[in-house]
């Protein structure tokens, strides 16, 4: 009998509280550094129930300015490091001797201002797939967004169409057209929800909450008494924030990051121009050359000799490789990413320069 439930997609991700607080834990406690580690649990019914998780080791790096970037990469990388495979095992192995969940599920990173989109991360979710387990996932936290009040925990997974193509390793020009691929295509989010156990959530009812120690303030009318405090406020509801006009300091970081991405963006298509101009030039004399060959073999017909052959260039002539596509696709997706956490800040920030845009530019 077939298993079906293998070929079936993933449905969603079911964390357990208790990882969520490893995990913010431990890439706090290495921020800036980008923190990684394993994620251990099982797939009940098309749901990846995530249920313990721990980190890789950190690599000691001199702290100075030259090695900064040796350290993110390190990092970056290291759950695919052949060290830590080992220490992943061995750790599986233990978890397996004290009967918890020991099943390898994926792994987790810790990113700044959603700029994890890159080869690292690529070629990691690519090692767990291919290597460990198929049904693995990726848990991105997103340390800078989370400290601003909503925990970002985002899954991520490679689509089968990314997946076929990274494995021929042909990302030309040619390759993409026939595929189809698009940076769309590179990553499927999943979405995640956060589970506890009953012991859990029976604790937290009976947590003792302390008695406030100042003056409780009277709702000032009926209408105040009656209105459930957890309900929020509406947009329009008169208070002194929606005066202040200081723009949000992460949306400008991350309109730094977009416009950082877009230069990158260029690089490479100045590098893809480049290459076109180069195979043209070659091209060009590679055709300047046959009818050169085809007017001496013509002239030596005439004389009746022997004709020389015409096939001659493809070792005189070196055609220019084409660069790989795949860091287009990966900057193309990276400025997605920061464009959909700029529209996500942009709604509030908007209406306030337009209602004080006179005051702002008094000469228009």
């Amino acid at each position: 009998m077939v298993d079906t439930s293998r070929d079936a997609p993933l449905k969603g991700v079911q964390i357990e509280a208790l990882v969520v607080m490893k995990i913010i834990k431990t890439s706090a406690q290495q921020f800036p550094t980008i923190a990684t580690g394993a994620l251990v649990g099982m797939e009940v019914d098309g749901t990846l129930q995530i249920t313990n998780s721990f980190p890789f080791p950190t690599v000691d790096v001199p702290s100075t300015d030259s090695h900064q970037d040796s350290a993110s990469n390190l990092a970056a990388a290291a759950p695919r490091a052949k060290a830590n495979v080992t220490y992943q095992n061995e750790m599986i192995k233990f978890l397996r001797e004290v009967n918890v969940d020991a099943n390898n599920v994926g792994w987790y990173m810790s990113t700044s201002m959603g700029n994890f989109i890159n080869l690292n991360t690529i070629e990691n979710q690519f090692f767990y797939q291919k290597e460990m387990n198929e049904r693995t996932v990726a848990i991105v936290h997103d340390v800078s967004r989370s400290s601003q009040g909503s925990l970002s925990l985002r899954a991520f997974r490679l689509s089968p169409a990314f997946i076929t193509a990274y494995k021929e390793s042909k990302f030309t020009t040619e390759s993409l057209q026939k595929s189809g691929l698009r940076h769309h295509d590179i990553l499927i989010e999943l979405p995640v929800t956060i589970h506890n156990s009953h012991l859990v959530t029976s604790l937290l009812h009976q947590l003792p909450s302390d008695a406030p120690k100042e003056e409780l303030q009277f709702p000032p009318n009926l209408a105040a008494l009656q209105q459930d405090p957890n309900t929020p406020q509406p947009p329009l509801y008169p208070n002194f924030d929606s005066l202040d006009l200081s723009i949000d300091p992460y949306l400008e970081k991350t309109c730094d990051l977009l416009l950082e991405s877009i230069e990158n963006h260029h690089t490479e298509l100045n590098n893809h121009q480049y290459h076109q101009r180069a195979l043209g030039r070659e091209q060009a004399k590679i055709t300047a050359w046959q009818q050169k060959r085809k007017a001496e073999n013509a002239a030596r017909a005439a004389a009746k000799q022997p004709p020389l052959p015409e096939d001659e260039w493809q070792r005189l002539f070196k055609l220019p490789q084409e660069p790989s596509r795949l860091e287009v696709l990966l900057n193309s997706r990276q400025v997605e990413q920061y464009a959909r956490q700029v529209d996500g800040f942009t709604a509030s920030v908007s209406s306030k320069m337009f209602a004080v845009k006179s005051n702002l530019l008094p000469g228009e």
